[in-house]
C-alpha cells in the first residue's frame, strides 16, 4: 500500500490536504494546456485566432468535462471497493475500466471527426475565425484517445488514494506543451492549428509516461490479464456510477457552449473577451474542483468502510478551506481583472471585455466553493444521480436563460451575461443543502443498518 493513501484510519485533514495539493497543481498544469495556448496565439497571432482556440477549446473542455464525469464512475468504484477490502473486485474492475474507456475513445474521435463543420456552426464561428476552428478542432479529434486514456489513468490512481502520480505526468508534459505552442505558433506561424498540435502532442506524453508508472508501483491488488476484459456487470457498475456524472457534464458543457454561441453573435472581440476570460476562470475554479474531486475519493473509501463520521467532517473541512482560497480568488478577479486578462491577450478592447464578464464570475468562487465539495461528497456515496440532476436545472434553467435575456438588454453588457453562472450556482447551493437535510442522511442511517443487519 505504499503507493497509495488509506483515507479511513487517523487524522483527516492531514490526509485530505496531502491528497488534494497535487490534485490541484495537477488541475493548474492542465489549465496550462488551454492557456499556453492562447497565450501564445494572442501574443503572436491574429484575434482571430485567438477566437478560434477559444470556441475550439470550449468544445474540447466540454468533450473532457464529460470523460472525466464517466470516469469518475472508476473513481467511485475503486475507492468504495478498496474501502470494503475486496481488492479481487478492484483489480477486476480496472480491467473492465480499460476495456470500456479505449471503446469509448474511438467513439468519440470518430464522432468529432464526422462533425467538425457541425460543431463549428453551431457555435457560430465568427466568419475570420471560421477556418481556424475547424482546424483546431480537427486535429484535437484526432488526440481524443489520449485525453480518454489521461482521465482513465488518473481515475485509477485517485481512486487508489493516489495524486502525486498524476501531478508528475502532466508536470512533464506541460513543459513540453509550452515548447511546443513556442514552436509550432511563434516559429512555425501555425496559429490555432499549431497550439492544437502542441497540446495534442503533450497529452500523449502524459498518457506515456502514467502507463509507465502504473506498470511499475505496487499496486494494493493483484490484476491478472483475464481482469482486461468486457466484463459486462462491473462496466454497468461504472456507468452507474459515472453516467449521471458524464450527462451532467455533458449538458452543463452544452449550456456554456450556448452562452459561447450567445457571445460569439456580438461579434469577435466579445467572443475572444469572453474566451480569454474563461482561461481566467478556468485558474480560479481549480481549487474548488479539486476538493470536489478529493472529496470524493476520501468520501468513496470511507463510505465503503461505513466510516460517514470522517466523511461528515471531510466535507467541513473541505468547504472551509475552500472558502478561503476562493475569498482571495473573487478579490483577485474583481478588482484586477484586467491584469489577469492582459496575460492573455494585448488587445485593450479584447482585456476590456474580458474584465467586464469576469467581474460577474468572480461571485462563482463562494458558491463553487461549497457547491464543488458537496457534489463530490455525494459522488463519493454513490449519489451520482443527484448531482446529474441539480447540475442541470442550474445549466438549463437558469445559466442558460439568465444568459439569453442578458443578451437582449440593450445596452449589451457582458457583466450581465457573466451573471448566469452565479445565478445558477445560488440556485445548485440551495438544491444541495436541502438534499443533504431531507434526503442524503436518510440514504446513510439505511446504509448503516444494512451493514449491522
Amino acid at each position: 500500500m505504499s503507493n497509495t493513501i488509506s483515507f479511513t484510519e487517523g487524522k483527516i485533514l492531514g490526509p485530505l490536504m496531502k491528497f488534494a495539493g497535487p490534485v490541484i497543481l495537477a488541475l493548474v498544469l492542465q489549465s496550462f494546456y488551454g492557456a499556453v495556448d492562447l497565450l501564445v496565439v494572442g501574443q503572436f497571432a491574429s484575434s482571430a485566432d485567438v477566437s478560434a482556440v477559444a470556441t475550439g477549446s470550449q468544445i474540447l473542455s466540454t468533450l473532457t468535462n464529460i470523460i472525466a464525469g464517466l470516469s469518475m464512475g472508476t473513481t467511485i468504484l475503486l475507492g468504495q471497493q478498496i474501502g470494503e477490502g475486496k481488492t479481487k473486485e478492484a483489480g477486476k474492475s480496472v480491467g473492465a475500466s480499460i476495456v470500456f474507456f479505449a471503446i469509448t475513445a474511438l467513439v468519440i474521435s470518430m464522432l468529432m471527426l464526422l462533425n467538425i463543420h457541425g460543431m463549428a456552426d453551431i457555435m457560430q464561428a465568427p466568419a475570420e475565425a471560421y477556418d481556424a476552428t475547424c482546424s483546431y478542432i480537427s486535429i484535437c479529434s484526432w488526440g481524443m484517445v489520449f485525453v480518454v486514456a489521461y482521465n482513465l489513468l488518473g481515475s485509477l490512481f485517485r481512486g487508489l488514494g493516489n495524486s502525486k502520480i498524476p501531478l508528475i505526468a502532466v508536470a512533464i508534459a506541460a513543459v513540453i506543451n509550452i515548447f511546443g505552442d513556442l514552436f509550432f505558433v511563434s516559429v512555425l506561424h501555425m496559429g490555432a492549428a499549431g497550439a492544437a498540435i502542441a497540446t495534442v502532442a503533450s497529452q500523449a506524453i502524459a498518457v506515456a509516461i502514467s502507463s509507465v508508472i502504473i506498470l511499475r508501483i505496487q499496486l494494493p491488488f493483484e490484476m491478472e490479464r483475464s481482469a482486461v476484459c468486457f466484463d459486462r456487470s462491473i462496466i454497468s457498475r461504472i456507468i452507474y456510477f459515472g453516467f449521471p456524472l458524464a450527462l451532467a457534464d455533458a449538458l452543463v458543457g452544452i449550456s456554456f457552449l450556448i452562452i459561447m454561441s450567445i457571445v460569439n453573435s456580438l461579434g469577435v472581440t466579445a467572443s475572444a473577451g469572453v474566451g480569454v476570460a474563461e482561461k481566467v476562470c478556468a485558474f480560479i475554479m481549480l481549487v474548488p474542483s479539486a476538493f470536489g474531486q478529493s472529496m470524493a475519493a476520501f468520501v468513496a473509501q470511507n463510505y465503503g468502510a461505513r466510516k460517514l463520521d470522517r466523511a461528515h467532517k471531510a466535507l467541513h473541512y473541505g468547504i472551509l478551506v475552500s472558502l478561503a482560497i476562493g475569498t482571495v480568488m473573487a478579490w483577485a478577479s474583481f478588482f484586477h481583472g484586467n491584469a489577469l486578462c492582459g496575460i492573455f491577450s494585448k488587445d485593450a478592447a479584447v482585456v476590456s471585455a474580458g474584465w467586464d464578464y469576469l467581474r460577474a464570475y468572480s461571485i462563482d468562487c463562494f458558491l463553487t466553493s461549497i457547491f464543488f465539495c458537496m457534489n463530490g461528497y455525494f459522488n463519493g456515496c454513490g449519489d451520482t444521480k443527484f448531482v446529474m440532476i441539480q447540475s442541470i436545472i442550474g445549466a438549463f434553467c437558469v445559466r442558460v436563460p439568465v444568459s439569453y435575456l442578458m443578451s437582449k438588454v440593450t445596452p449589451i453588457s457582458l457583466f450581465r451575461i457573466g451573471l448566469a453562472t452565479p445565478a445558477s450556482s445560488l440556485l445548485q447551493v440551495a438544491m444541495c443543502v436541502l438534499y443533504m437535510i431531507f434526503a442524503a442522511r436518510r440514504k446513510e442511517k439505511q446504509y448503516l443498518a444494512q451493514a449491522v443487519v
